[in-house]
């Protein structure tokens, strides 16, 4: 019996290994030869120009570049729900980046998330959305990249538990959640809006922020663009359940995507300080095409909804009930918080209700999606460390209270602005989000609201878009 036991077991571990060899057969990948490093000089102006506008859509430059270090270096910490990835040197090192990279292994790395030697990435690097780039798109971002400023420097492995820090087990993740292939136009959709598409899914990767991932770090597709994080930020739904108070539209997007503000929204913060920044240098028709395609998600509003709005950017517009609910106007219940309405007299209305335009004045909270959101992470993440100015240029700030509220002041705060401004139920959770938020336990990066107008077109900068049809 012992005999047939042990024998029983024997063969379960040979099928096991024998198993495990054979997945480990299934996941490899070759590496594709080394390549001398390209000649700068060797790559056509336009293309490099090109690849600049396209690296600049990747948002590469933010994720490959440590605040402070020499640009696409590497060596950002990204955490994830997993542990924590460091972005990779993609300049042209040969030795720590990508300097004896032939484009056909650049090109696998963009299409299907391997890298020279055959090594899977993890897709915090967005290969799932990255895929979808043309041929000639990835030749010039190529080119782009072959053409920086070669930095030495060997960004640190991922610091990922067992079994997560061996990449072949990215060979079945691949199998379960990635589709690989170059964008197919919508034959029944216009230049426009497959234009924006292509952006959009693809090197913008917007879903990578604005849409829920399950349990394995993939994105939800039921679920797409309808909310998510990134960094510690809220990314909003930006389909149909858009929380905006006023409906956005293709225009206005245009304009917040040009230049980081909107007189009816307010300015981008967080992550997608660098996304506005970076969008700068696309061209109007880029720009406008990117639009058009996310408000086509966020769908039509109702007559009923654009009533409403138009009547509350009126009042918002001539200072009729300022500091009263965006719904009715009726008065805020400030007795029942009298700590928190005296908070916000002390702290926030000398900015938020002196009625000074955007973007250099405070939203009028009764236009702030983030005191609309279902979630306060964000508005909690800017009354806790503010707005930072951005380099070199004029842009709205705001002061950083975590040295002067306590968590108690906080709640009674945001309580006060959610009763005031909106008609929605309390936010819950409140007071142990802005405790993990203050200690660290949720990691928030913070950039500036970059008000730098860097693209050739301009988008109605001269005029403050408000809604005037």
């Amino acid at each position: 019996m012992r005999v047939t036991w042990f024998r029983v077991l024997l063969g379960f571990l040979l099928l096991l290994v024998g198993a495990l060899i054979a997945a480990l057969i299934w996941a490899h990948e070759p590496a594709i030869a080394e390549v001398d490093r390209p000649d700068p000089e060797a790559f056509d102006a336009s293309a490099v120009e090109e690849g600049a506008r396209l690296a600049a859509v990747g948002n590469c430059i933010a994720c490959h570049t440590v605040p402070g270090g020499e640009a696409f270096a590497g060596g950002l910490a990204v955490p994830t729900p997993f542990g924590t990835i460091y972005s990779t040197n993609i300049t042209p090192d040969p030795e720590t980046g990508i300097g004896n990279w032939g484009l056909a292994a650049f090109e696998r790395s963009m299409r299907e998330g391997i890298d020279r030697e055959g090594n899977h990435l993890y897709p915090a690097f967005p290969y799932t959305h990255y895929t979808l780039t043309s041929d000639e798109d990835i030749a010039a971002i190529y080119a782009y990249l072959m053409t920086r400023q070669p930095v030495e420097y060997a960004a640190p492995e991922p610091d990922l538990p067992f079994p997560l820090n061996m990449r072949p087990i990215l060979a079945g993740w691949k199998l379960l959640y990635f589709d690989k292939g170059a964008f197919v136009p919508d034959p029944d959709a216009s230049d426009l809006m497959n234009r924006g598409a292509y952006l959009a899914e693809g090197l913008g990767h917007c879903g990578g922020c604005h849409t829920p991932r399950n349990w394995a770090g993939a994105q939800i597709d039921e679920a797409h663009w309808s909310g998510g994080s990134a960094e510690g930020w809220t990314a909003y739904p930006i389909d149909e359940t858009s929380p905006a108070p006023i409906p956005w539209r293709a225009e206005d997007l245009a304009f917040y995507l040009r230049h980081g503000w909107h007189a009816a929204h307010g300015v981008s913060r967080g992550p997608m300080a660098e996304v506005t920044g970076n969008l700068g240098r696309l061209p109007d028709e880029d720009i406008v095409a990117i639009a058009t395609y996310t408000a086509a998600q966020m769908g039509t509003p109702s007559q009923d909804e654009i009533e409403v709005a138009d009547q509350l950017l009126e009042a918002v517009q001539t200072g009729r009930g300022r500091g009263q609910a965006a719904d009715t106007m009726a008065t805020p219940p400030a007795p029942e918080n009298e700590r928190g309405a005296a908070i916000f007299a002390t702290a926030c209305a000398s900015c938020h209700e002196a009625g000074r335009p955007q973007p250099y004045g405070g939203l009028d909270f009764r236009l702030s999606t983030a005191v609309h959101a279902g979630s306060p992470q964000n508005i909690v993440n800017v009354t806790l460390f503010g707005l930072p100015p951005a380099d070199g240029a004029a842009s709205a700030i705001m002061p950083a209270y975590r040295s002067v509220l306590s968590d108690a002041d906080m709640v009674a705060l945001l309580d006060y602005m959610r009763a005031a401004y909106t008609d929605l139920p309390a936010w819950e959770g409140l007071e142990e989000m802005i405790s993990a938020t203050r200690s660290g336990e949720h990691h928030v990066s913070i950039r500036p609201a970059d008000m730098i107008e860097r693209g050739p077109g301009n988008l109605g900068a001269e005029e403050q878009p408000w809604r005037q049809d």
